[in-house]
């Protein structure tokens, strides 16, 4: 008797944290997932920057929403971040970035802890004032019941034409002396995101 009722509790708190995950608002960790690109100068010296301030969720619906605070960004040197928010992202102008994308949250749902679902869905960057759309290759991580891991499993690369910004890349290549500054950036990302 008692075993039954043991195994039907268990069952309906099962059933009942199942349905919690596929009703849940999932709500982006800004603090465990990260942004980073890469930027290349005088044609082979690479460094890699990151925004530290990302908000975000999927709604029950699946619907994903990433926003990427521009003021940010983190190169590690000071004066250079400043020259970025103000000549290249103007963020008086373009505070934030926005990543979109329609994700179908069963597949994911019904993962196991520490089971993985490859990813391949067009996703629209909202930038300086521009919109374009990619196709992303990800990969989905259930971490446990409450949070998932979405990782690019291939870089994004983005045009800075395709987003007004090979202006602003001009004026910073003059005032740090560069021959060149890369107009193609590869953008990676991990985020977490946890049911509330």
């Amino acid at each position: 008797m008692f075993k039954r009722s043991l195994s039907k509790t268990l069952a309906f708190l099962l059933m009942a944290g199942t349905s919690l995950s596929a009703q849940a608002n999932w709500y982006l960790d800004g603090e465990s997932s990260r942004l980073s690109f890469i930027s290349t100068k005088n044609a082979n010296i690479s460094e890699v920057q990151r925004f530290l301030v990302l908000h975000g969720k999927v709604s029950p619906k699946g619907l994903a929403e990433v926003e990427v605070e521009m003021e940010s960004i983190n190169s590690g040197i000071p004066l250079r971040d400043e020259r970025m928010r103000k000549e290249l992202f103007e963020i008086q102008t373009f505070p934030e970035a926005l990543i979109t994308a329609q994700i179908d949250l069963r597949p994911i749902n019904d993962l196991a802890p520490g089971a993985q679902l490859e990813l391949r869905l067009p996703l629209t960057v909202n930038l300086h004032g521009k919109t374009h759309e990619y196709n992303a290759e990800l990969l989905a991580t259930r971490l446990d019941d409450r949070r998932f891991q979405v990782v690019t499993l291939e870089p994004l690369i983005i045009n800075a034409e395709d987003f007004d910004l090979a202006p602003g890349l001009d004026s910073l290549r003059k005032v740090a002396g560069l021959s060149a500054i890369s107009l193609s950036v590869p953008v990676g990302a991990v985020l977490i995101f946890t049911a509330r």
